[in-house]
């Protein structure tokens, strides 16, 4: 089995630039990331787009979805950010492609102190090698169908809905 690791941007792949004390965008962190996993699957890295989640639209979900279709793997894992990671869903979700894919994100940057990002990757990449075929959200040692998922903001969780 080889698993395809899709980025679109979201928390978890934004740096800190200590010039300007923003959070922004520059290249993925996911290779670093996946060397440091040590993963003995293979893993494919597609960066389909490095954007908070906030700026999608749905011409960016068309083009999430259309790298799942053209995908040859079976196994997906969408890294997306939280705050509309259940819309992006929804779409691939509706989609109905037979194949697991599964989103996660994270609620602190992976190269910030005490990031959930690294657990939510190799937790996801475990949940797409064993869940049936469907969309799935697995996030902090959970995980959600497509359609029954919610991020409470105030405790910066998914809960169902």
């Amino acid at each position: 089995m080889t698993l395809r690791i899709l980025a679109t941007g979201g928390t978890f792949d934004k740096h800190y630039d200590e010039i300007a004390g923003k959070l922004s965008f520059s290249a993925s962190h996911l290779p670093e990331v996946l060397q440091r996993a040590r993963l003995t699957v293979p893993v494919e890295l597609e960066v389909c787009m490095l954007m908070d989640s906030l700026d999608m639209d749905d011409s960016h979900r068309q083009t999430i979805l259309s790298a799942c279709q053209n995908a040859p793997e079976n196994a997906i894992v969408i890294i997306h950010g939280t705050d509309t990671m259940r819309e992006t869903a929804e779409v691939l979700g509706a989609a109905n492609l037979g194949k697991t894919i599964v989103f996660t994100g994270a609620m602190i940057p992976y190269e910030i102190a005490n990031s959930d990002a690294f657990f939510n990757l190799g937790f996801a990449c475990a949940a797409a090698q064993l869940l049936p075929p469907g969309v799935h959200v697995a996030m902090n040692g959970k995980v959600f169908p497509w359609n029954d998922v919610q991020k409470n903001r105030t405790a910066g969780v998914f809960v169902n809905k």
